[in-house]
């Protein structure tokens, strides 16, 4: 393969958790809501729309929580003079700040700080600073084999890993509550 980009990117950020691997941690964990959704790949009954916007919400108050986030990096908006609408840098223009899988693992960490447990689908990027920022202290089970994402023409072109945060602190979650 002459392009690694095409390993680490994708037209799509909303690929579907196949069913038969969700269902096997369902059994073992019964989600509660899955945090970062779409009415199309919901996989729990509750979950957070990209309209109720995930990163924003109070995930320990929901019980057991799904994550399959988007896979993508982070971006930044243009800076403040960009008036093109399709950027020389990277081909088009963005006007703010879109979240990527860095803020999704951070989210999903700091969630357990307060009592939440969540459990990530995320590619196995042992090579990233989200990496060993925030999976390195969670339990990592690594999936053998590539995914098939549901609607993907073939399998993942890269590794997976799940990645449990488990409840740190019962009692932050109850001090944090009774401050609201």
């Amino acid at each position: 393969m002459n392009n690694p980009d095409v390993l680490f990117s994708s037209e799509r950020q909303d690929w579907e958790t196949p069913q038969e691997f969700y269902e096997k941690l369902n059994q073992e964990f019964n989600f509660d809501i899955d945090v970062c959704a779409t009415a199309e790949n919901a996989k729990c009954k509750n979950y957070f729309s990209p309209e109720q916007d995930g990163l924003t919400q109070v995930w320990e108050w929901e019980g057991t929580c799904w994550m399959n986030p988007p896979y993508g990096n982070a971006e930044y908006p243009c800076k403040p003079n960009c008036k093109k609408m399709i950027c020389k840098k990277r081909g088009y223009h963005i006007a703010e700040y879109v979240p990527g899988i860095s803020d999704w693992i951070r989210k999903a960490y700091e969630s357990s700080l307060y009592g939440a447990t969540v459990v990530c689908l995320v590619p196995a990027r042992t090579d990233t600073e989200w990496w060993h920022e925030y999976c390195m202290k969670g339990e990592i089970r690594f999936v053998r084999g590539r995914l098939k994402f549901v609607g993907a023409k073939a399998a993942a072109p890269f590794p997976s890993a799940v990645v449990i945060f488990r409840p740190i602190k019962k009692k932050a979650a109850n001090n944090r509550q009774q401050q609201k």
